[in-house]
């Protein structure tokens, strides 16, 4: 038992035997936690259970974890594939208890695993364990047998885990390996502790503390959680001391040396294993919604992905690289992360435009840093500003710059770059903060920081009383608004929905005492302040008014139904093309509503009419359409879809619509998902729901659009009458349409063909025997020139090829005169004349007494045109006098 599969397995099976729930790995995307950009640990998951804002159904789990650290506090990219140990993604393997089992059970539990199943020798492992904590020092020389000398007391927060300054926390005790006295290194705590001959494989948190603002209590239900890196372990029992040198990265590694043709030696080494991490934190990422952008999660994720492609260009790879490992990591991974083959054309496909895209800019960026750094040796030192200009002007990202002068000894003036890019944001922001709209903008913040955010009451009425706080008009705050001016209006609290989530804002009327204004948009700025676009047609609008809001009720209604309408075919869309399918924007309108979302592909028409068919089901079901207002966690824990970028409050709505009827979740609710918006009551008030369009929006990113209610059933009705209007006049059943139009489309096609053969066989007739064109002697020449209309000039060289056939010897000069008035002109010399006149040299003449710039071809023939077709006779004539005076 030493592969990492076979690993994992082994762990996961020890703690379910031992009464742990086993719990599949959370996504990278921290459901949870909104202060972290990518899950860092096993415990991410379980934060608020720990925490005790959570309960579940259990009171002791395993996981094996994803997880990735390149961004923000955790961010190891820079070393990965230079040191033995860094990743950008890993598994942790942990057990955790809630407030069940503690230190001796942990303790136990643990030596067990690592000593019995795993059967490494007990003379090669070390603990440590913090210095205030004697009884996790008592219970290892009782449960393991551990010597004093074995036990190592460490006083500094190294071994006292907190969660943040307050909240649970406790002392840890971490597991050492010995690699052995032929590497260098001392024992943690000893001034060689950053050798690399003791690796810690193992820690295990004893939360037992809640630190408050003014002191550490006991908690009621002491709880525990570990963490074992599985490539260090993995390492470690297959006899390695390199992450890199165990079964899955080998495998990878190999993929990588098979399809560059370059071994994993010398200065290759650490591209290939920067290769082999990356495609896994890639990979990951992707399958977990991730998409490469410039801002954010996705920024990083394309930071991963360019610094391996860089790597990939290192190795003398010419073409996109990355994609083609990605069957190799399924190989490996598939069967644990099953979320992997289900995003494999996603994957895939990104990898692959994404690599092509990076390498203009790769080979641009390399070809300007060589030169900036031209005469730096080692030691040396990049400015900021240049490095700065290369990513600001050329998109060559700092990471990028440093590793790739990393080689050479060369490093980056980094604090230079900060401030060349603080600058650059403070001329933005003063821009962005003087002139036209974005002026306007920073009114709003001063509102929001003086009226606080407005209540919106839409969910439950469409009409509402509210009072006014705050004008604003022409970009500045006013007193009032008169007849006949426009303005924005914010109130205390509103029915109007902002717009947001791909919902657009309401429309409606504000009235009051004296006064009325029609509100024609809805916005939400500021975090909170709704802003309503309003034009006042009777009466002044002022602050501290109160004025009752009216929707329009039958646009919301219209929106309602596109906006549930969107969230079916959501679904529908993961369950007819797979679990990779998620949103990546929308548009609801009153009119239609248009759903993007991320596949490597467009859709077959079958796909199409399967999505249409499964959301029209749910629709005739009628059933309640149910929302809740539920914990963020709690939410995503009870099933409800997170969508990617949206931003959660502390609350959020569930919006949970019809019961499945097909698949694993037959008889499960259908759809579920965290949503702001407005919605229908039933699902059968949308009516139904009809696809009118599918198509490209991005790389791996495609839309869909459709119509709901009254405006699909206009649509379909239009479309039925144009098929019983087309069946009329073909004089056939509708059924029979299709063939009908088909065998039209092929008479015509034939009878285009019959007509063009006759045009020509017309033009080429004449004054001629038996009907050939007229030939003359121009010269030593024979000539057979002939202007013809309505010929395709395609057709033009196929009939002087039969004209020359006539001839024998001699020269063909063809042209078609369209009815634009523009010429083509076709010539064609006899191959025993060309030595005395070529085709190109006719085809010159004539083109330029058409009005064109002369033609190309080969001696025998040649083709060119021009504008001007009344010229043709001219053509012809100034031809046959050249060839005379030959």
């Amino acid at each position: 038992m030493s592969g990492v599969n076979e690993i994992r397995s082994a762990f996961l099976d020890y703690f379910a035997k031992n009464g742990h729930q086993v719990v599949e790995s959370g996504p990278l995307v921290p459901r949870n936690d909104p202060t972290l950009m990518f899950t860092n640990a096993g415990m991410n998951q379980f934060k608020n259970v720990f925490t005790g804002l959570e309960k579940r159904d259990y009171q002791r789990a395993a996981t094996a974890q994803k997880v990735v650290r390149a961004g923000g506090k955790h961010n190891d990219l820079d070393n990965v594939g230079y040191t033995a140990r860094h990743h950008t993604f890993f598994e942790m393997l942990g057990n955790f208890s809630f407030g069940d089992y503690f230190k001796d059970r942990a303790i136990e539990l643990a030596w067990n695993l690592i000593t019995k199943e795993y059967g490494l020798p007990k003379d090669k492992l070390l603990v440590t364990v913090y210095s205030e904590d004697e009884d996790a020092a008592g219970l290892w020389r009782k449960i393991a047998g551990l010597s004093d000398d074995k036990i190592i007391r460490i006083p500094t927060s190294d071994n006292f885990w907190t969660m943040g300054d307050t909240g649970p926390c406790g002392p840890c005790s971490e597991i050492f390996f010995d690699h052995g006295d032929k590497i260098w290194g001392g024992p943690p705590g000893s001034a060689e502790e950053d050798g690399d001959r003791f690796i810690e494989i193992w820690n295990l948190v004893f939360m037992q503390y809640e630190q408050t603002p003014e002191a550490r209590l006991d908690l009621p239900r002491p709880s525990i959680d570990t963490g074992m890196g599985l490539e260090r372990v993995a390492a470690v029992l297959q006899g390695v001391h390199d992450n890199y040198d165990i079964d899955l990265f080998k495998a990878l590694i190999a993929a990588s040396e098979n399809a560059t043709g370059v071994k994993a030696e010398g200065a290759a080494q650490a591209s290939h294993r920067v290769i082999a991490d990356h495609l896994r934190s890639t990979s990951f990422l992707i399958a977990d919604g991730v998409l490469p952008s410039n801002e954010g999660r996705g920024y990083v994720l394309r930071r991963i992905m360019r610094r391996g492609m860089r790597h990939a260009h290192l190795l003398g790879a010419r073409d996109p690289l990355m994609f083609k490992l990605v069957p190799a990591l399924l190989r490996e991974m598939g069967q644990a992360y099953p979320e992997l083959l289900r995003a494999e054309a996603l994957i895939t496909e990104t990898l692959k435009l994404e690599e092509t895209r990076f390498r203009k800019t790769l080979e641009r960026g390399l070809g300007l840093l060589d030169t900036a750094t031209e005469g730096l040796g080692e030691g040396g030192e990049l400015d900021g500003e240049t490095a700065f200009k290369l990513y600001d002007t050329y998109g060559f990202p700092l990471d990028l710059t440093q590793d790739a002068l990393r080689a050479r000894g060369v490093s980056v003036d980094t604090a230079g770059f900060d401030a060349a890019m603080q600058r650059q944001k403070a001329e933005a922001r003063a821009a962005w903060s003087g002139s036209g709209e974005a002026a306007t903008e920073t009114v709003w913040f001063a509102l929001k920081e003086r009226l606080g955010a407005t209540e919106f009451l839409g969910y439950d009425t469409e009409v509402a009383e509210g009072v006014i706080t705050g004008l604003v008009a022409e970009g500045a705050e006013v007193a009032s608004i008169a007849a006949g001016q426009s303005g924005y209006v914010i109130l205390n609290q509103t029915p109007f929905y902002g717009e947001s989530g791909g919902q657009i804002g309401d429309n409606g009327v504000l009235k009051g005492n004296g006064v009325s204004a029609a509100v024609t948009d809805v916005q939400k700025k500021a975090d909170g302040l709704f802003i309503h676009a309003v034009t006042v047609t009777e009466g002044t609008l002022k602050v501290d008014l109160p004025v009752q809001l009216v929707v329009d009720h039958e646009r919301r209604g219209a929106i309602r139904s596109n906006h549930s309408a969107t969230h079916l075919l959501h679904e529908a869309l993961r369950e007819v093309l797979g679990g990779h399918v998620a949103q990546k924007g929308s548009l609801v309108t009153s009119e239609r509503l248009r759903f993007d979302f991320s596949h490597p592909k467009p859709m077959s028409d079958e796909e199409l009419k399967v999505v249409e068919t499964l959301a029209n089901e749910i629709i005739l079901q009628n059933a309640p359409v149910d929302t809740r207002l539920m914990a963020v966690d709690e939410a995503i824990e009870s099933g409800a879809m997170a969508l990617f970028g949206e931003k959660y409050g502390d609350e959020v709505r569930v919006v949970t619509m019809g019961k499945a009827i097909h698949g694993p979740k037959a008889g499960k609710s259908y759809s579920v998902e965290l949503c702001g918006g407005t919605h229908v009551q039933r699902t059968g008030d949308i009516g139904l729901v009809t696809l009118v369009g599918e198509g490209a929006v991005a790389a791996g990113v495609r839309r869909l659009e459709a119509l709901t209610g009254t405006a699909a059933r206009t649509y379909l009705d239009t479309q039925d009458k144009r098929m019983r209007e087309l069946a009329s006049l073909l004089k056939v059943g509708a059924a029979d349409v299709p063939a009908r139009v088909a065998q039209l489309v092929e008479d015509r096609k034939k009878l285009e063909r019959d007509l063009a053969d006759a045009k020509k066989k017309l033009a080429m007739g004449g004054a001629g025997e038996g009907g050939a064109a007229p030939v003359r002697e121009a010269g030593s020449f024979k000539l057979m020139a002939r202007v013809v209309d309505g010929i395709n000039p395609k057709d033009l060289k196929g009939m002087a090829d039969e004209a020359m056939a006539q001839l024998g010897s001699g020269v063909v000069v063809l042209i078609s005169v369209a009815d634009d008035g523009k010429a083509a002109i076709v010539t064609a010399v006899a191959k025993d004349l060309t030595s005395k006149v070529t085709a190109v040299d006719l085809v010159k003449i004539g083109s330029e007494a058409l009005g064109g710039r002369g033609g190309g071809g080969r001696p025998d023939m040649a083709q060119a045109g021009g504008p001007d077709g009344s010229k043709a006779d001219e053509a012809v004539a100034q031809i046959e006098a050249y060839l005379a005076g030959l």
